[in-house]
């Protein structure tokens, strides 16, 4: 009973998602028809451009690196119903980090210093949000609003840093100086840019995955997500999982930073996080908070932004077309969620 309980509910779950995806798709069609001059053309492309060339196909995989990690960052504080709203300034403090590092650094081994690079990033992403979780911890302040407001502080900060101390006068980009050769991750696809975090990115869905379902401390977070009092009485020291899962969040949008800067543009540039962050979330929804269904919801917002960019080459629409697709399957899987959510609350 309990089986098919759980089977109706993934069903349920994937029929909702499906339904979503169809409502967007349609709204992009009809968007289409009313403002190409060339649909058909139009159309084709948005929707098999990023399968036409190997330069196209490289790109789009290479967009959804970053927002495997977003997403998972953000699976990660959902699964354990906390909420890290701060990823646009992690990502990007992530990156100047890693940026900082490698400049720091310009005789050092690729390997040595590289790693050193991904550790910076990693631990000013953790602690500015980890910081959240702990005023939550501490003083109850809601994490929600404190990762946001954090975030938008740290956004001027390294915008200020990018193109004030960090800034390369020689660059046309309001971008820093840019890291050393060595710290260019190999590429895959030339002339793309896929490189190698993509395999970074699918282990870590994957090692994501394993800490949450085959750890001690990944079913005590879950627990705490389903029920934070049920938890306490069964004797978890439920402050810890306010702080933890937000180090753990922030950490991977470190990540995202630092891949982004090392793998795709080779210096911090001023705005380079823009979306990655939002979108983590959207593709944290569409995937049900589970670390591997992260993965293919990635690349479809990577797609959707891919098709949108050939279409706009190829047709003659703009690329909000993207924003307005991505808004819209946004926007239904966040009611999904919510309405999920209240009918949970409202059960006896």
């Amino acid at each position: 009973m309990k089986g098919k309980k759980g089977l109706g509910a993934a069903l349920a779950g994937f029929t909702g998602i499906a339904l979503t995806l169809a409502i967007s798709f349609v709204l992009v069609i009809v968007l289409i028809l009313l403002l190409s001059k060339v649909p058909g053309t139009t159309i084709l492309y948005f929707f098999a451009g990023a399968f036409m060339n190997r330069y196209y196909l490289g790109n789009m995989l290479n967009s959804a690196v970053p927002l495997v990690f977003t997403g998972l960052a953000i699976a990660v504080a959902f699964k354990s119903s906390v909420f890290n709203l701060g990823g646009e300034g992690q990502v990007y403090a992530g990156g100047l980090a890693a940026t900082a590092v490698c400049l720091a650094l310009p005789a050092a081994n690729g390997f040595l210093g590289g790693a050193a690079a991904v550790a910076g990033a990693l631990a000013v992403s953790a602690v500015l949000s980890g910081l959240s979780g702990w005023f939550r911890m501490r003083w109850d302040a809601d994490e929600m609003i404190s990762s946001f407001l954090l975030s938008a502080a740290i956004i001027l900060v390294v915008n200020w840093v990018i193109t004030g101390p960090l800034d390369d006068p020689a660059n046309n980009l309001l971008a820093t100086l840019p890291i050393g050769p060595q710290y260019a991750l190999s590429k895959l696809f030339p002339p793309s840019k896929l490189n190698i975090s993509a395999f970074f990115s699918l282990a870590a869905a994957a090692l994501v995955w394993l800490f949450m379902n085959r750890t001690h401390a990944g079913y005590e977070m879950r627990m705490c997500g389903l029920n934070r009092e049920f938890a306490r009485y069964g004797g978890i020291n439920v402050r810890t999982y306010l702080v933890l899962p937000m180090v753990l969040s922030g950490a991977l949008n470190g990540l995202a930073g630092a891949f982004s800067v090392m793998g795709t543009h080779g210096m911090a540039i001023k705005g380079f996080s823009g979306g990655m962050g939002w979108n983590g979330i959207a593709v944290a929804l569409i995937a049900r908070n589970n670390p591997l269904a992260v993965v293919p919801a990635a690349l479809l917002f990577a797609w959707l932004e891919a098709g949108a960019k050939a279409a706009m080459l190829h047709g003659d629409v703009t690329f909000e077309i993207a924003a307005i697709a991505q808004s819209c399957i946004f926007y239904l899987v966040t009611a999904q969620a919510l309405y999920g959510l209240a009918r949970k609350r409202s059960a006896p």
